[in-house]
C-alpha cells in the first residue's frame, strides 16, 4: 500500500510540474501536496480495488484525484475567512501564511480543476469510466457533498444543534469524501449490485467514525502527535459527540461503528477479499492523528 500511495502523491507533483504557468502557483500547490498526511482516502481506494481483485495501479490517477480535492479543501479551510489557521500538523506553516491569501486561495483551485483533469487523462480506463468517475467526484465534493456540508458546519457555528443536525453536517462535509473512494473502486472494477451497496454502507460507517475519532482526539490527542491544541472545539463551543454523548460515550459509540462495520465485512467475505479493508477499519479506529 505504501507504494501505491508514493505513486498518488508522485501522479500528483509529475502533473503539476507539466501544467503550469505560474511557478508561485506550482510552489503553493505542491507545498500543501508534499505536506504529506494520512492519505486515507487513496489508501481506502487502493484497499477496495484489491479486495475487488482489481489491480490497485488502475486506480492511481482517480486516487490522486480524490487526493488533491481533500488538499485544496484543507488549504481553504486554513484561510482567514474559515479556520483562520496559521499552522497545520502543529509545526508547519499553511499555505496562505507562506504564499499569502491570493495565492492559496488559486492553489486551492488548481487542486479541485485539475483534479478532474487529472481523471479525464487516464488512459488506462475506458471513456464511460472516466465519465463515472469525473461524475461521482464532482457529486462528493460539490454542493451537495463536501462543499455543502462545510456551509453547514459553518452556519451552525455558534448554535445549539440536535445530534441529528450533527450527523446531517457529517455526513457531507467529512462521510462523501470518504464513500467516494468506495464508489470510485467499484467504477474501475467494473461492481456493482449488492456488493457496491455493502461496500458503500461500510464506507458511509467510516465516515461517521472517522468523525467520532476527531471529536475525541480534540479532548484527549496528544499534541506533539496531532499536531492540533486539544479543547479547540469546547473553546469554540462546537456541537462535537463529546459533548453529546460525553467522552466515555463517544468512544462507546465508536466502538458500536466498529462492530457495525466488522459485521458488513463478514457479510460480505463469501464474495471479496476482506483483509484489507478490516485493515482499513483499524487504521481509522484507532487512529492518534
Amino acid at each position: 500500500m505504501q507504494n501505491y500511495l508514493e505513486k498518488t502523491e508522485s501522479c500528483i507533483l509529475r502533473h503539476l510540474e507539466q501544467n503550469h504557468v505560474s511557478d508561485t502557483i506550482l510552489k503553493s500547490s505542491s507545498y500543501s501536496i508534499e505536506a504529506g498526511g494520512k492519505r486515507f482516502r487513496p489508501y481506502l481506494l487502493f484497499s477496495t480495488l484489491s479486495a475487488l481483485g482489481h489491480d490497485p495501479l488502475k486506480g492511481v490517477q482517480t486516487a490522486a484525484a480524490i487526493e488533491m480535492i481533500h488538499t485544496y479543501s484543507l488549504i481553504h479551510d486554513d484561510l482567514p475567512a474559515m479556520d483562520d489557521d496559521d499552522y497545520r500538523r502543529g509545526s508547519r506553516l499553511t499555505n496562505h501564511k507562506v504564499y499569502g491569501e491570493a495565492a492559496a486561495i488559486l492553489a486551492g483551485d488548481t487542486l479541485l480543476t485539475e483534479s478532474f483533469s487529472i481523471v479525464a487523462a487516464d488512459v488506462s480506463l475506458p471513456a464511460e469510466k472516466r465519465i463515472a468517475l469525473v461524475s461521482q467526484i464532482a457529486s462528493k465534493s460539490g454542493f451537495n457533498g463536501m462543499i455543502g456540508g462545510q456551509m453547514l458546519d459553518i452556519e451552525a457555528e455558534g448554535q445549539e444543534i440536535s445530534l441529528s443536525e450533527l450527523e446531517n453536517i457529517h455526513q457531507y462535509k467529512t462521510g462523501k469524501l470518504i464513500v467516494l473512494p468506495v464508489q470510485c473502486a467499484c467504477i474501475i472494477a467494473d461492481v456493482s449490485g449488492d456488493v457496491t451497496r455493502q461496500l458503500v454502507n461500510f464506507a458511509e460507517k467510516l465516515g461517521i467514525l472517522f468523525q467520532i475519532r476527531d471529536d475525541i482526539l480534540d479532548v484527549e490527542g496528544d499534541i506533539a502527535i496531532t499536531g492540533k491544541s486539544a479543547g479547540s472545539d469546547e473553546k469554540n463551543n462546537k456541537t462535537t459527540y463529546v459533548s453529546t454523548y460525553g467522552l466515555k460515550g463517544a468512544h462507546e459509540q465508536l466502538e458500536k461503528l466498529v462492530e457495525n462495520a466488522e459485521f458488513i465485512l463478514n457479510g460480505l467475505a463469501e464474495e471479496i477479499e476482506t483483509k484489507e479493508l478490516h485493515s482499513v477499519l483499524q487504521r481509522f479506529a484507532v487512529r492518534n492523528q
